[in-house]
């Protein structure tokens, strides 16, 4: 069984140091294959901030696969911003903005949805889509796909609305034909997982939305706990599904929880 762990919004800079402590300890202690980071690994995205996460990443044994938020190309620093978006990005976590990792059960695409020209919004192009659906379609039948984005194709509050991926419905059908598993998010610090493939949209194949609440910032919304999600995977079994566990901060034990598990069918598994 494959386990990957998904973290997102760490914004560096308004981190909980408690928070940080107990996430090294769940990442320590369970082992995760790999680590997905999904944007917003930064709050102004300052060195010294990028720094902070690098040294977090390296803190623990497992790879950690990232890709960009908003929150991780300057706000004030306007020149930057114009000539050289994602240099402190780079610098600290290479120069591909648009990661890729590949094992015998589990494919992972990163996607770069930050436009340095919006201060919020993110978007998706149609090149982007047909590369990621390219690259699904290439995957092993064993292999659990992901697509990781910081914005969120799928929203559940009417004010989040707003936020959602531009482009993102043409993203989700593209790569739900291409057959993609999960489209992973943050952005808006609320944990969820959704169904994409709808009576409305009847998409091509099953689809399912993971979006992360805040890993370890103080950017707490509404009351909602720092929430990281834990992903297991067996290709093996006889109808193997994906388990989607969302661990919560205990902030009385000062540790991640676990709490509600989504139960995720991979039909395509069945003949297998």
């Amino acid at each position: 069984m494959s386990l990957l762990i998904q973290i997102s919004d760490t914004h560096f800079g308004t981190e909980r140091p408690e928070v940080v402590d107990a996430l090294r300890r769940l990442i320590t202690t369970l082992g995760p294959q790999l680590v997905i980071l999904s944007g917003d690994v930064t709050q102004r995205a300052r060195p010294a901030q990028f720094d902070a996460a690098r040294r977090f990443v390296d803190s623990y044994p497992s790879p950690t696969l990232v890709v960009p938020g908003n929150h991780d190309v300057p706000l004030f620093n306007v020149l930057a911003r114009a000539l050289n978006p994602f240099g402190e990005f780079r610098r600290v976590f290479g120069s591909t903005l648009e990661p890729i990792h590949s094992s015998d059960d589990v494919l992972v695409l990163g996607v770069n949805t930050v436009r340095a020209r919006r201060h919020k919004n993110g978007e998706v192009s149609d090149a982007q889509v047909a590369r990621v659906a390219a690259r699904l379609r290439e995957a092993n039948d064993a292999q659990l796909r992901i697509v990781v984005t910081h914005q969120p194709v799928h929203v559940i509050r009417e004010k989040d609305i707003a936020n959602r991926l531009i482009n993102h419905d043409a993203a989700i059908r593209a790569w739900a034909a291409a057959g993609a598993d999960l489209v992973l998010g943050g952005h808006i610090h609320l944990p969820y997982v959704r169904p994409l493939n709808t009576p409305e949209r009847k998409l091509a194949s099953e689809l399912w939305a993971v979006q992360a609440g805040t890993a370890t910032s103080t950017r707490i919304r509404e009351g909602i706990s720092n929430a990281v999600h834990v992903i297991r995977h067996d290709a093996a079994s006889d109808r193997a599904v994906c388990l989607v566990e969302q661990w919560d901060f205990d902030e009385g034990r000062t540790e991640f929880k676990p709490g509600p598990i989504t139960t995720i069918p991979l039909d395509r598994y069945s003949s297998l």
